[in-house]
């Protein structure tokens, strides 16, 4: 059997769903800002970002309807055709158990205009579901999805679970599995599984969730970075992993690369302190995308009074460092 496209290697950003201000809303949650969404893709479209995911674990997938989420990938990938960014890849995530739903969730995105989902291990119950169930689980998945899918261990929102590198082996030959996210921060599995020579690593793609891994795992083979901070600041993220992947490695380019790195890390925290409503606040208040009401209930809001002033020092550095790449034409 033929093995289904793999994605590219590079920066993707795990974008926000925004949504319109509350005051605008007759519902009870504020409703999705499909017009905004396209802007904000158009916007790290040129900016170097290789591709998005639309509605992960950032893009609250789980706080919205099926129809929401179909005219949400849809007019995305309408908004991105039509400013010339054709193709443009999209990985559209599922956050669900049932194995019924997630096959219907991949449905609807391939309908949509999604190339690829990214399929989150199933964790309702924890430490109960053993390597082989949940291998078997994504054998299941994978055998009657319409969309290549991505392997998604994300231990923070499943209970604890932790996808190990025997598992990422095993699965990584099925042909409609062709890539994994690991949003956790055992640096060890990234490069296992990047390294391992039992893995086609032209077809299967690894990624992380966290740009602070970016430099340590490119520098070992993995295919790049499913980002949150490359969604305020793309440049700077795509041009450390353009130095990442850049062979060979040379004394000036690492040089450049620990600077950026350094950078990119640091902000990182914030991401990592505040996630989805210190993400929407950056947004906002960087590039003027959204609001700043944070996300559907329960995690709507915004930070703290004070709180972005306390990081000054850190967005002035990755704000000089973004104004110098665009100097520089990047």
């Amino acid at each position: 059997m033929t093995s289904s496209p793999s994605p590219p290697t590079g920066v993707f950003v795990p974008v926000p769903t925004f949504f319109k201000p509350q005051s605008e809303s007759a519902s009870l949650q504020p409703a999705v800002d499909v017009q905004t969404q396209i802007a904000h893709s158009i916007f790290l479209a040129k900016n170097g970002v290789r591709g998005l995911v639309l509605l992960g674990s950032t893009g609250e997938a789980i706080h919205m309807s099926r129809q929401e989420r179909i005219d949400l990938i849809s007019g995305v990938r309408k908004g991105l055709d039509e400013a010339g960014f054709k193709h443009y890849p999209i990985m559209a995530g599922t956050l669900i158990n049932s194995l019924d739903e997630t096959l219907e969730w991949l449905q609807d995105f391939k309908e949509a205009g999604a190339q690829w989902g990214l399929v989150l291990a199933p964790g309702y119950f924890g430490s109960a579901a053993s390597q082989e169930g949940i291998r078997e689980w994504y054998n299941v998945v994978a055998d009657k999805s319409p969309l290549p899918i991505l392997i998604y261990n994300y231990p923070g929102v499943t209970n604890g679970v932790m996808i190990t590198p025997e598992t990422y082996r095993i699965l990584s030959q099925h042909p409609n599995i062709v890539g994994c996210k690991m949003s956790h921060a055992i640096v060890s599995y990234h490069n296992q599984v990047s390294l391992d020579p039992k893995i086609d690593h032209a077809k299967f793609r690894v990624y992380s969730g966290l740009g602070q891994q970016l430099g340590p795992i490119v520098i070992f083979d993995a295919a790049g970075v499913i980002d949150g901070l490359a969604a305020v600041y793309p440049k700077t993220v795509c041009a450390l992993m353009k130095l990442a992947e850049t062979r060979p490695i040379t004394d000036e380019n690492l040089k450049r690369m620990k600077e950026l790195q350094y950078t990119v890390s640091t902000a990182e925290e914030f991401i990592g302190k505040y996630g989805i409503v210190g993400i929407k606040e950056a947004v906002k208040r960087v590039t003027g995308y959204g609001t700043m009401e944070g996300g559907r209930l329960p995690i709507k809001g915004k930070l703290p009074e004070g709180e972005w002033e306390k990081w000054s020092e850190v967005w002035e550095r990755i704000r000089k460092m973004e104004d110098s790449l665009s100097e520089k034409g990047f």
